[in-house]
């Protein structure tokens, strides 16, 4: 079941970045030759009007053929010569960035959407730090992190992993204090599943870890009316994407310094994992984690990088820049290395993904 979650949510974030493309294009008068769900090779398609809707057998999203994308602003001679103004290529700055940009927005208005449908049916929620006046109930003492190598980790337990019988995090925390050094037993719940984990609880633990090594939070059902649950998923939205976007660029100034590896990342096989363990903690856990994944899609995609969005909007900005279009085949030529480069950075962390399930 977790490959289906993902290929599932995975096909969501896509066709909805894809859907920005498509749906700005038309408006702007551009002619879009194509719309597949999934990726090629083609099942079957039907055409209306000048668009062909595809179906196609990789259900991993889909993609926008957009007329002139590639610089060319002419596509045939004779009687389609009036295509040719309605050719990406041929239309101003602007309508191109904002074709360009429409993807990532659409991705920030998803995770909008998914953050705000949490909200209005129940989105798990730290109970320090609330809108006033808000309704949260069946509030947990929650693993929110666990360190490596740390007792709690040898013992089992997991972040997400509920902790039962004990009234609140100071409670707990006097236990655990009480009887370092010593084994003692913690009652868990992780999905609708509860069960043991035995630990003895460090006397002299490294800095930062705590004798047991998690990090714990008191989290509940946070449930909103619709107008509170649009407006607190538009702030949610916004805080998270700015700190997706902090987190990926000191990642990126890390990786430059080689203060970081490839076992910081995660491809494909370790999002599926993600996805399992969302899945297992309930669908709205999963909904948090589509609207994470969607701000992640949005904000890698903005980064000024030859194949991504953002690497096509500094193409525009050189182009404004020098007052004339960057040369098609150079431009072809850098995205199609870019491109290269993309698919074997996603080989690499994949194999390491692969590697860490061993």
């Amino acid at each position: 079941m977790p490959i289906v979650f993902f290929i599932i949510i995975l096909a969501v974030l896509i066709l909805s970045h894809e859907f920005g493309h498509f749906i700005v294009a038309k408006k702007s008068g551009i002619r879009v030759d194509e719309f597949g769900f999934g990726f090629p090779p083609r099942i079957f398609k039907i055409q209306k009007g000048e668009t062909a809707y595809s179906f196609n057998l990789i259900p991993f999203g889909g993609f926008v053929k957009i007329h002139g994308e590639d610089g060319s602003t002419t596509l045939t001679t004779g009687e389609n010569d009036k295509d040719d103004a309605r050719s990406f290529a041929s239309k101003s700055i602007s309508i191109r960035a904002a074709v360009i940009t429409a993807g990532v927005v659409f991705n920030l208005i998803l995770a909008w959407v998914l953050i705000s449908g949490g909200l209005m049916a129940g989105l798990p929620s730290s109970a320090s730090g609330l809108p006033a006046s808000s309704a949260i109930s069946d509030v947990k003492i929650m693993i929110v992190q666990v360190a490596k190598d740390s007792p709690a980790e040898q013992a089992g337990l997991k972040a997400g992993d509920a902790v039962v019988e004990f009234s609140t995090i100071a409670e707990l925390q006097k236990f655990i204090d009480e009887n370092k050094g010593r084994e003692i037993e913690i009652k868990y719940q992780r999905g609708q599943e509860f069960a043991y984990a035995k630990l003895t609880p460090r006397a002299s633990p490294p800095d930062g870890e705590g004798a047991t090594g998690i990090a714990l939070d008191e989290v509940g059902m946070l449930r909103l009316p619709w107008h509170r649950a649009l407006w607190e998923g538009l702030k949610m939205t916004c805080l998270l994407t700015a700190a997706v976007a902090t987190g990926i660029f000191y990642f990126i100034a890390d990786a430059f310094k080689g203060a970081v590896g490839f076992e910081e990342i995660s491809g494909p096989v370790g999002i599926v994992g993600m996805a399992s363990s969302a899945s297992a903690l309930g669908f709205i856990y999963l909904l948090s984690f589509a609207a994470s994944l969607s701000v992640h899609l949005a904000v890698l995609n903005i980064i000024p990088f030859p194949a991504l969005d953002g690497g096509r909007l500094l193409f525009l900005l050189i182009e404004k820049i020098k007052g004339s279009p960057v040369n098609p085949r150079v431009g072809g030529m850098v995205h199609g290395i870019g491109m290269a480069l993309l698919l074997l950075l996603m080989v690499i962390i994949t194999y390491k993904d692969i590697l860490k399930l061993f």
